[in-house]
């Protein structure tokens, strides 16, 4: 057992595990064991009784407000832990701060998160909060309204009814986002050439609503990654990367963002694929592997969100990227989806089918379609090749996306993304 985000371990109480305290309250709650050195080994209290009461009057006298926690004493070993729960009062302050956890270590919470501590407080998000601007027009979000939802009149009543507008607070964030003219980030657009080094095109979009900003970007998509031919007296739209993923991922990208940090979503075209990163770290409560696998429930900006889905630009919330995966669900080369502390990356490549393949691969990729996982020797026994020549093309396949590798050493295996 080592230390991690959720688990902390205390030779002896000092001041510092109440940060620890803070941390746990603030975010996702933890355990701290007292009577257990940094290398995880048990050394013991040697009064666990006095100790316990110690943790406790400490807890009690410096974390405000009183966060939720249990303190179990093992007797066999003489130790003690502080199981601390997530609060619902944020933020929990120790020494008038409040703390997170940054891996196994406790740090400060930046003037950001403190804030987005405190809206979680009052169950709040930052769509909700009064715009500082309050000289807002609407005339593209009228303009989507009327052609896209048929309503005859859109005036104040209707921004009250989309949760847009009180006559308490005035207009909101969402409504400054969606307005004509904001002073919110938007979308950087880059088109490369052939290697990172040639740039065709750069586009900024900003200073504008970002519904325009959002069917902006799908026409530079299209410009990108869409023709058509001609087949005898019909066209053909050719898609070279699915607009409907594309559609997906940057609906998700403005709906999810953190709209409280300064950077644009970023578009990044290159021959062979999109890149399309969004600011901030998942929604709080969500872990990557909900998110990649289509489970988000926890809007971060729910006003935005209702927005978007009145009109059809998303359907059911928590459904993007399993609709993103269905998208490449005949290609052999899959959607990937990088999650950092920082920002969500999508990369969508270009469609592939398995006449992208040569003969050699497609043997293969048949039999990891029919066996599943596969180690080479496995791969040997079912087809004519060489074994050189198999790990050369489990080396093509795996850059390109279509097979990934499981296992180490002997127990190493090769299956389909």
């Amino acid at each position: 057992m080592s230390e991690s985000a959720t688990l902390e371990f205390k030779e002896t109480i000092s001041k510092s595990f109440l940060k620890t305290v803070s941390a746990f309250a603030n975010y996702s709650g933890g355990t701290i064991v007292f009577g257990v050195d940094d290398k995880g080994n048990t050394v013991g209290i040697e009064n666990v009784n006095q100790t316990r009461l110690d943790i406790e009057n400490r807890i009690n006298d410096n974390i405000k407000p009183q966060p939720n926690y249990q303190i179990q004493v093992n007797q066999a070993d003489n130790t003690i832990s502080l199981i601390v729960f997530e609060g619902s009062n944020k933020p929990y302050l120790y020494n008038s701060k409040a703390y997170k956890r940054n891996d196994t270590s406790t740090i400060e919470a930046d003037s950001t998160e403190f804030k987005r501590l405190v809206l979680e407080g009052m169950n709040q998000t930052y769509d909700q909060l009064p715009s500082s601007d309050q000289n807002l027009s609407f005339s593209y979000l009228k303009q989507q309204f009327e052609s896209i939802i048929n309503i005859s009149s859109f005036n104040l009543d209707t921004l009250k009814t989309l949760n847009l507008y009180n006559t308490k607070q005035g207009y909101n964030n969402a409504a400054c986002l969606l307005s004509d003219n904001n002073h919110f980030p938007g979308i950087d657009i880059a088109v490369f050439g052939d290697n990172l080094n040639t740039i065709k095109r750069r586009i900024t979009l900003q200073n504008q609503s970002i519904l325009k900003s959002y069917y902006d970007a799908i026409d530079a998509y299209r410009y990108e990654y869409q023709y058509e031919i001609i087949e005898g007296s019909t066209r053909k739209r050719i898609q070279r990367i699915p607009e409907e993923a594309f559609r997906e991922a940057l609906a998700n990208a403005i709906i999810h963002r953190c709209w409280d940090i300064n950077p644009n979503i970023r578009l990044m075209f290159y021959a062979d694929h999109i890149s399309l990163t969004s600011p901030g770290a998942l929604p709080k409560g969500i872990s990557p592997e909900e998110y990649i696998n289509g489970r988000i429930s926890n809007l971060r900006n729910p006003i935005l969100a209702n927005i978007f889905y009145r009109l059809g630009i998303v359907e059911i919330f928590g459904t993007g990227i399993r609709r993103i995966k269905e998208c490449y669900f005949n290609n052999l080369e899959k959607p990937q989806f990088n999650i950092s502390d920082n920002l969500i990356e999508v990369i969508l490549p270009l469609t592939t089918t398995q006449a992208s393949l040569s003969q050699e691969q497609r043997i293969i990729y048949h039999l990891l379609t029919k066996y599943g996982a596969l180690s080479i020797g496995e791969m040997l026994k079912q087809c004519p090749l060489k074994r050189t020549k198999v790990k050369e093309i489990l080396h093509e396949l795996m850059d390109a996306n279509i097979i990934e590798r499981i296992g180490a050493a002997r127990s190493t295996r090769y299956k389909l993304r």
